[in-house]
């Protein structure tokens, strides 16, 4: 529990800067990507972040969305995006949150969310379980993929329109098959999956700092979180995977199933 403390006290400081900047701020769009926005709050929580892991613990790496990476040759590695949602927190919509994870030798083992407009915190811990504000998540128990909400995040690729139009193929043939698609582009979807109100939620363009929190949150309120084809999650060496595209399909277990089903069959 030691790790669970720090990233609960750190996150409610980090939800502190969030809420004051909330819909105040202006952002710039990042390496000429249409899909990634820069505010001053990202920066000065991501400071933040990096300081209070630095005090606490000197000796750990870690990689940060924007400050960077810290190498300290150490088998633990704490990922963090100070604003997983940055377009929707400059338009003052409030599904946007902070994400901490820490990774021992590749594998999530404690993890934090707060998504700061709802003043709620998600923690979790590999074998203890997954919490919003210290009460239990469990992913549902629906076992039939029409009777969901599933959650798929998209954006657009302008330098490579040809997958934009496969992966909307791929979209149409999911939103077929459940009840209804929804997408609020931020790690809000994946907490809707463990605290059992989505059936699933599913990224093709991800990177690492996007999935580390939300994999453990959903895999310990019971889910499945793999790649998007249903293959393990690969965070070894992870200082030098920051630039690396991630995926993710994660779900109740019978939900993943049938999911990777239709991915497949597409």
């Amino acid at each position: 529990m030691e790790y669970q403390r720090f990233i609960e006290h750190s996150l409610r400081k980090a939800s502190e800067i969030a809420s004051e900047k909330f819909g105040r701020v202006s952002g710039t769009i990042k390496d000429k990507d249409n899909n990634q926005i820069l505010t001053e709050a990202d920066t000065q929580i991501g400071r933040l972040l990096v300081n209070l892991i630095r005090g606490e613990f000197p000796k750990h790496n870690i990689v940060d969305e924007e400050i960077g990476i810290i190498d300290n040759n150490s088998q633990f590695t704490w990922v963090i995006d100070p604003i997983d949602g940055t377009s929707n927190f400059v338009q003052g919509i409030p599904d946007y949150g902070i994400m901490i994870g820490l990774l021992s030798e590749g594998e999530p083992i404690s993890a934090g969310i707060s998504l700061p407009y709802f003043h709620e915190i998600i923690l979790a811990e590999r074998g203890q379980g997954a919490f919003r504000n210290h009460q239990r998540l469990q992913v549902t128990k629906e076992n039939d993929l029409s009777s969901v909400l599933v959650a798929y995040q998209l954006d657009a690729h302008q330098n490579d329109p040809d997958f934009t139009r496969r992966e909307y193929s791929v979209v149409a043939e999911i939103a077929l098959a459940v009840r209804n698609l929804r997408t609020s582009g931020s790690c809000f979807d994946a907490i809707m999956v463990a605290e059992g109100k989505y059936g699933a939620c599913l990224n093709q363009t991800a990177k690492i700092w996007d999935v580390v929190a939300v994999q453990l949150v959903v895999e310990e309120a019971g889910g499945v979180c793999t790649d998007f084809f249903g293959r393990k999650l690969d965070y070894a060496d992870p200082l030098v995977k920051a630039g690396n595209n991630f995926t993710y399909c994660l779900a109740s277990p019978t939900l993943h199933e049938q999911i990777q089903k239709i991915i497949r069959r597409d």
